[in-house]
């Protein structure tokens, strides 16, 4: 799979080197910090790499307005107003200080998703590791800009958005001489449905911008994103909560600790078994060649007899000639009495009468 590598805080994010797996906080505390510091310590013992903050204020997103272009029509959030969601969802800045010192504690990368430039500013004073870009702000050229200039690396989600769209990302970025970067490719429905999520886009936009790529996630459960490792994601995202029943913006589509940790678990496993391209046995099955097939004598045969499909077979194990030579064997004679059960080897086979 093509694309180069990024390096978040010293870490190796692209082909070759382990999954770089993100816990997802979004509105998942619930306006309450404690929860906040709860889950980046369930994140760290489920075995992320990361944990990601989103960083706005209701009025950083929208405007305070009713109805119209500013209520939510369709999905998980119909009839809320923009600004009531995001009042709702957001993570108090005053909390951003506390949530880092608790991630480098814990030796966790902690970054966010800003969502305009004095947030982007906000976070460069933090010391954050690299920046998020949320899939509706892909299109904001300015503010890809602004955060490109920081000289930090930057992981974009790619939501809605057409090869022209991403492609205006990428040269915006490296415009600002910044190509450390990396895509997620990314639907953006809240739950979003195996269907829509055509997984073969991650090696095409590897291959195409030469960039790692990788998967936020916001499907369902777990399969998706394996799915998407075993296409060669460098990098997923996946909601954290604790309790889905407890509700909140983002609950429905997000992973408990439990399931988080076994999804990370299966990542693992499946980066060891997808390995690389070889053939012939492995160390372990080398031992399993002797009970390959072979040509035995099946029954007794006399000295001088015929060997037929009747007295001679391809059984297992292999000790006896190769299967490639039962051509070559039948129609010839028993150099002398063989008796059933006896591999077949050159010097038990004549051509005498």
């Amino acid at each position: 799979m093509h694309g180069a590598t990024l390096v978040i805080a010293g870490r190796a994010v692209g082909p070759g080197s382990p999954v770089y797996i993100v816990a997802e906080l979004s509105a998942n505390h619930r306006q309450d910090k404690a929860e906040a510091l709860r889950l980046i310590r369930a994140a760290k013992e489920a075995g992320a790499d990361a944990i990601k903050l989103q960083t706005y204020t209701p009025d950083t997103m929208t405007i305070q307005a009713s109805g119209g272009d500013f209520e939510i029509r369709d999905g998980i959030w119909k009839g809320r107003t923009l600004y009531d969601l995001y009042a709702e969802a957001y993570t108090p800045w005053e909390w951003h200080q506390d949530l880092k010192r608790e991630a480098d504690r814990l030796n966790i990368h902690l970054f966010s998703t800003p969502f305009d430039p004095t947030a982007v500013d906000f976070l460069d004073d933090l010391g954050v590791p690299a920046y998020k870009v949320a899939s509706f702000e892909l299109v904001d050229v300015p503010l890809l800009r602004h955060i490109a200039r920081k000289g930090r690396p930057i992981i974009v989600s790619t939501g809605m958005a057409t090869l022209a769209e991403i492609d205006e990302a990428a040269t915006a970025i490296r415009g600002e001489g910044n190509e450390q970067f990396a895509f997620m490719h990314c639907i953006s429905a809240y739950p979003a449905l195996p269907e829509e999520m055509n997984l073969r886009t991650i090696p095409n936009l590897a291959e195409t911008f030469n960039v790692p790529v990788g998967l936020s996630d916001h499907t369902l459960g777990m399969a998706i994103t394996l799915g998407a490792v075993a296409l060669g994601a460098c990098l997923v995202e996946k909601h954290l909560t604790f309790d889905r029943a407890a509700g909140g913006p983002d609950a429905a589509f997000s992973l408990e600790p439990g399931e988080f940790g076994q999804m990370i678990q299966s990542v693992r496993q499946l980066e060891r078994a997808l390995g690389s391209v070889r053939y012939g046995p492995t160390e372990r099955e080398k031992e399993m060649r002797s009970l390959r097939r072979s040509l035995f004598a099946v029954t007794d045969v006399a000295a001088g007899e015929v060997l037929t499909t009747r007295n001679v077979r391809s059984i297992r194990p292999a000790t006896g000639l190769h299967p490639r030579y039962l051509t070559a064997v039948l129609g010839r004679r028993a150099a002398r009495g063989i008796p059933s059960g006896t591999p077949l080897s050159w010097h038990l086979i004549t051509d005498d009468e």
